[in-house]
């Protein structure tokens, strides 16, 4: 395999797993009835997919092949949701529990991509300000969830 194959692996696995994250978000965001966190729920899920369409142009810019669809594990993690859901009584805390987490590996996986030496420099910063956008929203999450421990 050689970088070309390697670097569009890694992006289209990006695509697939922000792909997730926006049905994540979307999910939560209609789960919940805190105004502030549909309203964060609803921001994060249009920046993933975003940025699942900047990753696609960044694919094709290099004659690479975009993959299709979502990942099983996030369609097993949002169904995960809709059972803990019906538990949970609408839990904005585990909600954003869930969400810190799936940022906290978000931002491992980016950075992980940014290691590599071999990245075009459009491709570097476009992971980056993604990267920087995702370490945002962590922060953001982590502040409205010690707001709901309150």
């Amino acid at each position: 395999m050689n970088n070309l194959e390697k670097l569009n692996g890694q992006l289209n696995e990006l695509i697939t797993k922000n792909y997730d994250a926006e049905k994540g978000y979307k999910k939560a965001a209609d789960l919940t009835k805190n105004p502030e966190l549909k309203g964060y729920f609803t921001n994060q899920a249009q920046n993933r997919y975003d940025f699942g369409h900047a990753l696609k142009n960044e694919i094709k810019s290099t004659g690479g092949d975009v993959d299709k669809g979502t990942s099983l594990k996030g369609d097993l993690h949002r169904a995960w949701m809709s059972v803990k859901d019906t538990f949970s009584a609408n839990d904005d805390k585990a909600m954003l529990e869930e969400v810190v987490r799936g940022e906290e590996a978000a931002v491992e996986e980016y950075n992980e991509i940014l290691s590599d030496a071999t990245l075009a420099p459009t491709t570097q910063n476009l992971i980056k300000n993604q990267v920087q956008s995702v370490q945002k929203a962590l922060a953001d999450a982590r502040s409205l969830e010690a707001w709901e421990n309150k």
